[in-house]
Parts: structure tokens; sequence; C-alpha cells
């Protein structure tokens, strides 16, 4: 007869062949070595050589070329703000310059027309002076000086423009509304670029849950494969449009190696969504160092339409290739409106991410996800109008306040909206209890 004092032991959890005990371990395993990959990728941000440095440094650069493009050397151009001389330097073999400057804010470049070679003249009357230059904390602002082997054009350059009857009061009126449109142009331009940008993360969270903190990193990955197939030394320098839909292909691949060698298998492991998001951090950190230490911190222009005639409309004006990325925005923007609206998958895009929590990310203020939370966070059509928004408010606020504080002025109009829609322009509000 059995001891009614013991009474069985209940199965233990803790030998070696629980499946629950190896998923933990395996959980706690990818967990301790993707804590380590953080941590070693942000000493080795805090600790590369320069990099503390660089991320605060800005300048003025640019390549003058001819006509014909050869490059023009031994041209003097100089750097002022509020009248001061800040910096100059000389064009070298290749028509390359760069002018270290003292800090952000707007600068007045001068070409000195008298160092020209013989024959050349600048493209437009008072071309050789561009005024109100922007330059944001820690970018290096590429400038263009338009050369003609003719006689310069008629332009409203310094001196250029006719003077004519009307008081002092009224031409600050026309210089503002002139101001107004063109920053308003160029706002419609930044927007458009956000918004091409930021659908692809909205879209994601709606569906996955994961806040991509690499989102940033794949587009500029997506750049630099494009400037390394059409500018750099070492790729086959293919003209920008091949070297274009090459870089769509590569992305797709790139994207999907991602998914299917890396999301998936944790997402099947049980990662949570922190755990996510510190990888996510992880790899941003390893593509953005990898496209650093390849081609450095400098901005690069590509090798194709880098000098155009802008043309005029009335007070606004634009270059070709700036209509040419604004509209091919648009265009990219309302086919994938269309996609979400009429085709099944896109339906199924929509009602997944519809049923999201839109809670999690709502500390990111990045521009990028400012125009994501701003639109309403997992709505395609929110992405759009959020990333216009801030486009323009970034630019037009320029007019009255000092350019290095563009950014924070859109992000005070997501705190307005927010207060006013907590869920976003186009977002959904979801009932509690």
């Amino acid at each position: 007869m059995s001891d009614p004092k013991k009474r069985p032991k209940p199965p233990t959890t803790g030998s070696a062949t629980s499946p629950v005990v190896q998923a933990c371990r395996k959980v706690r395993g990818v967990s301790r070595r993707v804590a380590i990959l953080a941590l070693a990728l942000v000493l080795w941000a805090l600790l590369a050589p320069g990099a503390g440095a660089d991320a605060q440094s800005q300048s003025i650069h640019g390549t003058l070329r001819a006509p014909d493009g050869t490059p023009v050397a031994r041209v003097a151009i100089t750097a002022t703000r509020s009248g001061v001389g800040v910096g100059k330097a000389t064009t070298a073999k290749d028509g390359t310059w760069e002018i270290s400057l003292p800090g952000a804010g707007r600068y007045t470049i001068t070409l000195d027309v008298a160092t020209l070679p013989v024959g050349l003249n600048l493209a437009r009357e008072g071309g050789q002076t561009l005024k109100d230059v922007p330059v944001p904390v820690g970018e290096s602002r590429a400038v263009v000086f338009q050369l003609t082997a003719g006689s310069p054009a008629p332009g409203t350059g310094p001196g250029g423009a006719g003077g004519g009857g009307g008081g002092s009061a009224e031409k600050v009126v026309v210089r503002w509304l002139d101001q107004f449109a063109q920053l308003l142009v160029e706002g419609i331009k930044f927007g458009s670029i956000i918004a091409i940008t930021a659908v692809g993360l909205s879209l994601i969270f709606g569906v996955t849950g994961l806040i991509n903190f690499a989102h940033g990193e794949l587009v500029t990955l997506g750049a630099t494969v494009a400037f390394a197939l059409n500018a750099s030394a070492i790729g086959p320098q293919l003209q920008l449009i091949p070297a274009t839909l090459v870089t769509v292909a590569f992305g797709a691949t790139f994207g999907g190696v991602l998914e299917l060698g890396l999301w998936k298998p944790l997402r099947r492991r049980g990662i949570g969504r922190i755990q996510l998001f510190i990888i996510s951090i992880g790899l941003s950190l390893l593509i953005r160092h990898i496209i650093l230490v390849l081609f450095g911190t400098r901005p690069q222009p590509y090798a194709d339409y880098t000098i155009q005639q802008k043309w005029q409309w009335g007070p606004v004006s634009i270059t070709p290739r700036d209509l040419v990325i604004t509209l091919l925005s648009l265009l990219v923007l309302a086919c994938v409106g269309l996609m979400l609206q009429r085709t099944r998958a896109g339906k199924a895009i929509r009602a997944v991410s519809d049923n999201r929590d839109l809670a999690e990310s709502s500390k990111l203020l990045l521009l990028m996800f400012a125009a994501v939370i701003l639109g309403g966070l997992g709505t395609a059509y929110g992405v759009i109008a959020g990333s216009l928004v801030v486009g323009i408010v970034a630019q037009v606020s320029t007019i009255w306040f000092p350019v290095e504080l563009q950014n924070a002025w859109a992000l005070v109009v997501l705190i307005l909206v927010l207060l006013i829609r907590p869920h976003g322009i186009f977002g959904q509000g979801e009932r509690v209890g």
C-alpha cells in the first residue's frame, strides 16, 4: 500500500529534453548575441576615427565644369556670412572645390569671374553670387555655378533686376510672396521624397508590427548602389536610368533576403517586438558604417543631370531634374494608392494594417517617422499627406527662422496635430474597453 504522504512529483520543466526549456535557451542565446552585437556596433560608432567630427562638420563644395563637361581649374571661390568672409577655395585640376564652414546657417558663395579662363562666362548675369545658401548641421552642401562659352543671359542676380516704381513696402511683399512660392515648390518636392521612402515603413509596420529602424539605411543603400553603378570609379559607370533599374532589382532582392534570412526565422522563434526593434537598430548601424567605410561622409553627385538650366515660371524656378523627381515620386505614390485600393493584395494589406496597435513608435522623432505618425501609422494615404505637410513646413519655415531649425518646426506641427487627432490625419481611433 502506497504512502498517502508521498505524492507524485510534477513533471519537471527543467530537463534538457524539455521543448519549452530548449526554446527559452534559444531565445536567450539569440538575445545575448544580439545585445553583444548591438553593443559592439555602438562602441564602433562612438570610437570610429573622425566619426564624431564628421557628424558635426559643415562645408560647401562643388565641381566647376565648362559647357562641354571638361573641368575648370584655378578658379577662386569664397564664402561669406553676414558680410564676413569665412573661407575660400580654388578649384583643383578635376574642377572640384570645398570650403569648410564654421557652423550651420545661410551663406553667400561667390565665384571670382576674374579667375575664369578666357572664353568662359557665367550662364546668367549675376550668377557669380549665390545668396542665402542653407547649410544644415553636419552636412556638406553642393552648389553649382553654370558656365557658358558665350555672353551671359539676362538674369535677376545682384544688379540684374530692374528697379522700377513701387515703394519699398511693396517690394518687400513681392519678394516675400516670390520666396514663399519657391519654397512651397521645394517643400512639395521634399515632401514627395519623404513620402516615397516612408510609405514602405508604414505598410511594413501595419502588416508585421515591426518598427524597422534600418529603413532609412536601406533607402540610403539603394542610392549608394545607384551611385556605385553610375559615378563610382570602381563601377561600370552606367547611365543613371539603367543604373536605377538595376538598383530597384537589387533592392527587391536584398529586401527578400532580409525577410527570408533574418526577420522570418526570428518571428518563427517567437522573438518579441522589442528584440526585433533592437536587431533593426544593429542592422541600421551595420549598413550605415559599411557605407561610410566604402564611400565616406561627403555627399557625392551622380554623373548625369548635374548641370542643368532652370526653368522659370513666374517667381518659381526648377531644374528639369527636380521636376522629374517630383512628378515621378507623385506618380509612384499614386500607383501605390491604386494598388492598395483596387488590387486583392492591396486590400489584404489594408485589412491587416488597419487592425494594428498604433502607440509603440510615437517617440521616434525622425522626419520619416514624423511623417508616418503625422499621417497615421499603418496607413499609406496618411503617410503621403503627412510627408507633404512635413516637407512644406520644413522648407517654408526658413523664411522666418534659421535653416538649422527647419526640421524642428515640422515636429512642432506633428505635436499640434496629435493634440487634436492623436491617431494622425488619416489614422483610425480605437475604442478602449
